[in-house]
Parts: C-alpha cells; sequence; structure tokens
C-alpha cells in the first residue's frame, strides 16, 4: 500500500520568497509609468518574483498542462448532459490535439499531457494510461469514490507527476480535468470542505436542464449526508478521507499533483471548478501551498466561486467559460506572461533620466 504523509507534505511545502517580493514592488515604483499604472498586472509580477525568488522574475518559456482524466459513478444519476462514454471520446481529442485546450495550447507554447486515472474503458492508447488507478470511481450518492488504497495510489500519482514536469523544466504548471460528472464531484468536495449544502454549491455543469439539475441536487444532497456521516464526532474528515469518500481518482490526483507542485516551488495557474476544488482539499493539507498558486478565471460554477472565496483567489480573467479542460487557465496565461515582461523589460525613471514625482507630461496617465 502506498503511504502518504500529509505531516510531512506540509512541513515540506514553504512560503514565496517575500524578499523578492518587496524587490518586485520596489522596481514597480520604479518604471517609468505612475505609481500603480498597471494594476494588477503589477501583483502578479511581485506574485511571480516571490514564486520563483529572483527580481526581476525570468520569462514564463515552459508551461506544461496536465489533463487528469476521469469517469465517475455519479454521471449514472442523470447529473450531466452526456452520457459517461464521452469521456474516453474525449480523451482520445485530447491524443490527437482537437480539443478546445489543445486549441489554446499550440495557441500560447503550452506542452499538453493527457493521463487517465479512472476512465471507465479499457480503449484508450497506452501512453495515457499508464497511471491509471481503476475504472471509474464509485457513485458517490451511495458508495464511496475509492479504496483506502486507492485514494493513496492517486495521490502519490499526482505527485509523481508534478516530480516529472518540474525535473523536466517547467515554469509554471497548469491542472486540466476531463470526466463527465466531474462539476457533481469538486461541488461535492467544496460542499463537504466548508460545511455547505447541496444548494450552495450545485451548478449547472455541461449545461443540464431543470430534470438533470434536480438529479444533480439529490446525489449531491446524498453525498454531503455521507460525507458528515463519515466524520469523527466533532471533526473534520481528513483530506485523503474526504477524496476517498466524495472525490475520485482523477481529483486525488490532483490535489496531489498541486501540494507537489508546491512542495517544488513551482507555480501553478489554476483553472476552473474541479481545480480549485482539488485546490481547497490541498489547502486543507497545508495552507502556504495557495502561495503558489494564481487564479486563471472565474467559471460559472457556484462552488467554484466558494472555493476562491475560502482561498483568498481573485481570478484573472471573467468570460463566462465553463469549458474545464484547463482552458480558461490558458486564456488567462498572457496575463501572466505580461506581467513578467513588464517588470523584466520597462525602463527606469533614473535610466531615462525622468524625476520620480508626478508631475511633468512624462508621468501623466494619458500622455503614457
Amino acid at each position: 500500500m502506498t503511504e502518504i504523509d500529509l505531516d510531512a507534505l506540509r512541513e515540506a511545502v514553504s512560503r514565496r520568497d517575500d524578499d523578492a517580493v518587496d524587490r518586485a514592488r520596489e522596481r514597480l515604483d520604479t518604471l517609468v509609468k505612475p505609481l500603480g499604472a498597471l494594476g494588477r498586472l503589477e501583483d502578479l509580477g511581485a506574485w511571480l518574483a516571490g514564486a520563483q525568488g529572483t527580481c526581476p522574475p525570468r520569462p514564463l518559456a515552459d508551461v506544461r498542462l496536465v489533463v487528469l482524466a476521469g469517469d465517475h459513478g455519479v454521471a449514472a444519476r442523470g447529473v450531466s448532459a452526456y452520457p459517461a462514454e464521452v469521456t474516453a471520446a474525449m480523451v482520445r481529442t485530447f491524443v490527437s490535439g482537437q480539443a478546445g485546450v489543445s486549441v489554446l495550447a499550440r495557441q500560447h507554447g503550452v506542452h499538453v499531457r493527457v493521463l487517465d486515472l479512472g476512465v471507465d474503458s479499457d480503449d484508450l492508447p497506452a501512453e495515457v494510461t499508464q497511471l491509471k488507478v481503476r475504472r471509474s470511481s464509485g457513485s458517490i450518492d451511495r458508495e464511496d469514490a475509492l479504496s483506502y488504497d486507492e485514494v493513496r495510489e492517486a495521490f502519490a500519482v499526482g505527485m509523481r507527476v508534478a516530480d516529472d514536469e518540474v525535473d523536466s523544466g517547467a515554469d509554471l504548471l497548469v491542472a486540466g480535468d476531463m470526466g463527465i460528472g466531474n462539476s457533481t464531484i469538486a461541488a461535492a468536495l467544496v460542499g463537504a470542505t466548508l460545511g455547505l449544502g447541496p444548494l450552495d454549491v450545485v451548478g449547472t455543469g455541461t449545461g443540464i436542464d431543470d430534470t438533470a439539475w434536480a438529479h444533480k441536487v439529490e446525489a449531491l444532497r446524498d453525498a454531503l449526508y455521507r460525507a458528515d456521516a463519515h466524520r469523527p464526532r466533532s471533526l473534520r474528515l481528513t483530506p485523503l478521507d474526504l477524496l476517498r469518500t466524495v472525490g475520485s481518482a482523477d481529483t486525488a490526483a490532483m490535489t496531489g499533483f498541486l501540494l507537489q507542485a508546491a512542495v517544488r516551488r513551482t507555480p501553478v495557474l489554476l483553472d476552473g471548478l474541479v481545480s480549485c476544488a482539488c485546490a481547497l482539499v490541498a489547502h486543507q493539507v497545508a495552507e502556504d501551498a495557495a502561495d503558489w498558486w494564481v487564479a486563471g478565471h472565474r467559471s460559472t460554477e457556484p462552488a467554484q466561486h466558494r472555493a476562491l472565496d475560502a482561498l483568498g483567489l481573485e481570478p484573472l480573467v471573467d468570460l463566462g467559460m465553463r469549458l474545464g479542460e484547463g482552458s480558461g487557465a490558458l486564456v488567462a496565461l498572457p496575463l501572466l506572461r505580461s506581467a513578467q515582461a513588464m517588470l523584466a523589460e520597462m525602463g527606469t525613471l533614473a535610466e531615462l533620466g525622468l524625476s520620480a514625482e508626478p508631475e511633468g507630461p512624462a508621468l501623466d496617465d494619458e500622455a503614457t
């Protein structure tokens, strides 16, 4: 059985480099612009400097997206607009480079890796199934998603994949998701972690109708009841117990992936509901892990909004997206790259022989 020492993981996660953050903010105030004129780009540049431990920060030349795929037994309860078979079909679409996030990845020069953690199929390419944990996860409204051994195996797989990507030179990681029913799983994780009811976290996922929405509410009600019944009196479920009870193989792997990225001091651009739900669970293990994450976009899913609030993260873009796959994160990626470039490449007032005083046309907002 794979052993996971959550206490050791917590101790291994360090804070970002506050000295580099301070130096970045000092440099930003010397650039040829009014103070604060770049808005959130300045915060992003300082965050990236702290994550890299250097000012100015280095370009994000090697960005890697890992799509973690899996099926979920709860999909049989009619919670999605699509049948479970779509998961395997979409994995093949990722492999062929025709998925939505594949297009964005090509546009932005991002390497994509696709892994099957729990797809309900034995007919997928060998390169995506090498780390598979099981076929589909249990239906969380009536049974545990995973066994004790499986949740530890999946979590360890996510950690190993993060190590692989960092060891291969990744400057920035993105966790993508694929799996029919995964918005129900993610909503259950958020609801169980924050003590919320089904109506607080339920969303429309793939664009479900009223009947499917009612099925989803019922499934979440029963899943959250089961999570509460597993909870020791007056205590919270441990993160691994939570993933075992109402998670899945792919979300357990993603949680391990996000934590190990923090251990390896590698920044992560979060995507939508699924990655934010996993980040919330990972945050229960190590609060400092949030130092290494930035939220790419605001999904239409209520559970993601709850997770973002709990994590204290403000998304970079809000375009009404709900595709998943890592697509929202890649849409936001150019903003992070712009923040790095501005901090690293803009001239300073001293270099151009200008005064730092806020007067004269060189420092006028409209003039610049």
